[in-house]
């Protein structure tokens, strides 16, 4: 039975929420704040969590950043009214995972969660079991811990979106991938995405990974075509 934390200061859809989802077997806890947020995670391990941006006292993106600055793989759902591109991006660029706007379909909520916990449990397993690492350059992605490491063992945090866009690429080098090839294989065809939100994720690897950011190496823009990841990838235990 998954664990949700779903953070939100409307008590009423809170309620809702975790109804709806208890249904479809998730064991689903509660909080209307950021201090109600660190008391929760303090005494128990969740596999997902959903964050509303507007919120008393300390905001949702502020958490967002200090969850995923803690947590570099747990996947999280950004809630919020504002349907702007540049709040959405904001969110991104912080280690969300991904965005749905209020108000919003419940069972669109639980497609979501779903999605992000059957990429995370398959790609622990079954990708691990076919090349439980990944090598390129001087960096080894490890599949089954979903850790990125530098030769010298140094881990390098990834949020779960980043991961599964990586993983895209160093399934497909030295291939031109365009922005929706990129969402299909790193969310599923099914998963509807603004293409700036792959953007930012390529933009925060591209921090993690390349020496000069201005001039990528590793991920080339293709303009008005897509990116390339230039190195060749190989598989090691």
């Amino acid at each position: 039975m998954p664990n949700i934390l779903v953070v939100d200061d409307d008590e009423e859809l809170l309620a809702l929420i975790k109804k709806f989802l208890e249904r479809y077997d998730y064991d689903i806890d509660v909080a209307v704040s950021g201090t109600e947020m660190d008391a929760a995670m303090a005494n128990k391990a969740f596999d997902a969590l959903i964050l509303d941006v507007m919120l008393p006292g300390e905001d949702g993106l502020s958490l967002c950043k200090r969850v995923r600055a803690a947590s570099s793989s747990q996947p999280i759902i950004m809630l919020t009214a504002v349907t702007e591109t540049t709040d959405r991006i904001v969110g991104l660029e912080l280690g969300a995972d991904d965005y749905l706007a209020k108000p919003f379909d419940a069972r669109e909520l639980l497609a979501r969660i779903r999605a992000l916990l059957r990429r995370s449990m398959q790609h622990r397993h079954a990708a691990a079991d076919k090349h439980p690492g990944l090598l390129f350059g001087s960096w080894r992605l490890d599949l089954a811990k979903r850790e990125l490491r530098s030769t010298d063992m140094t881990l390098i945090p990834l949020s779960s979106g980043e991961f599964e866009v990586l993983l895209a690429f160093l399934e497909h080098p030295q291939r031109l991938l365009t922005r929706e090839q990129l969402i299909d294989y790193a969310r599923g065809s099914a998963h509807e995405v603004f293409d700036r939100s792959i953007d930012v994720q390529i933009s925060r690897i591209r921090r993690k990974i390349e020496t000069d950011t201005r001039n990528p190496e590793i991920i080339r823009t293709v303009r008005n075509a897509g990116y390339i990841f230039t190195m060749p990838v190989e598989s090691t235990p």
